[in-house]
């Protein structure tokens, strides 16, 4: 989810003005590079109608199903690129969802049986919290969170039976038990906390550990699991990630692939910290939200929150003989 996240029509017309200058800095350096090739735009979406997608999580066949944030819909879009809408959420009595204003579904994890666990933020108890649609049903609250949390990044360890959702309104990370029941917070350490607007945003699980970006402070922040399941001291392993939003694995290592949401750009960051961009603009790119990967394919969702042109979904090709690592 970017910061801040609501399309410029939702601003003043000062803020508006400031980040139109904002884009026009921002002019691509480079367009795809390794370990990243062949981008191609598999589907657009409809600005005018709220297909503005913010997550992501690919099946087995290729399929990608995202979160669509201002329709509150679930969908999936085939190898062909074609939209189907999976689920959509109920509407709020009157939306006051924490820095946004308007309900927003967010957050996206798959499990290997089909199930979806998403994220959704109204600003009303009777709404906000984890849901989870299992193949074939209905969209169901599986967990309640309190009204001015802004549940965001979301993901699922079925080993332990155990969701974790990152909060970017109150900066901090929560677990849910697969099952449903009430959240408990796992982390709430200071580095995860907002600045002026999303703290914790983006949140993946990898190698023994919670990975979570700060939006507002540009961080990638690595906070490991103990052998008890408690949060261990949260550790900074990159740092002037402006806008970063949510980011994938694509091996073992340490190595991931980010989105830089208000740059549109996505960028390689190394075990080291250090990192270059692999897809800007030119490639197609128009506030990237996630990233989502399946085998040697890198799918990366647009949401135009910003640019107000063209949300879509790109794929590119990742070339695994040429990883810069």
């Amino acid at each position: 989810m970017p910061r801040p996240f609501r399309p410029a029509r939702m601003y003043g017309a000062a803020s508006a003005a400031s980040f139109a200058l904002a884009l026009l800095a921002a002019t691509p350096a480079v367009a795809v590079a390794p370990p990243l090739s062949q981008p191609r735009i598999v589907a657009h979406f409809d600005l005018a109608q709220g297909l503005q997608p913010e997550n992501i999580a690919v099946e087995p066949d290729g399929s990608v199903d995202l979160t669509l944030s201002f329709a509150r819909q679930v969908g999936r879009v085939s190898p062909d690129g074609q939209l189907t809408v999976l689920a959509t959420l109920p509407a709020p009595a009157q939306a006051a969802t924490p820095l946004i204003g308007a309900a927003v579904a967010s957050g996206l994890a798959r499990a290997h049986d089909g199930t979806l666990y998403f994220a959704y933020a109204t600003g009303t108890g009777d709404l906000t919290g984890v849901w989870r649609l299992c193949p074939g049903g209905e969209p169901e609250r599986i967990s309640a969170f309190p009204a001015n949390s802004l549940p965001n990044g979301l993901a699922l360890d079925e080993r332990a039976g155990l969701l974790y959702s990152a909060d970017s309104a109150l900066g901090l990370v929560r677990t849910v038990p697969v099952g449903g029941g009430a959240p408990t917070v796992w982390s709430d350490d200071a580095l995860l906390k907002p600045v002026t607007a999303f703290g914790a945003n983006g949140l993946k699980l990898h190698a023994g550990a919670v990975w979570v970006g700060n939006t507002d402070t540009g961080t990638l922040l690595r906070v490991p699991i103990g052998a008890d399941g408690v949060a261990g001291p949260v550790e900074p392993r990159a740092t002037g990630l402006a806008g970063l939003d949510d980011f994938a694995f694509p091996g073992a290592g340490d190595e991931l692939i980010a989105a830089l949401n208000p740059s549109s750009e996505a960028v390689f960051i190394a075990a080291d910290g250090s990192r270059h961009t692999v897809l800007t603009a030119a490639d197609g790119l128009s506030n990237p939200t996630s990233v989502g990967i399946c085998g040697d394919t890198v799918y990366v969702p647009s949401a135009a929150f910003f640019t107000l042109t063209d949300p879509n979904l790109l794929a590119a090709k990742l070339e695994r003989g040429r990883e810069p690592w």
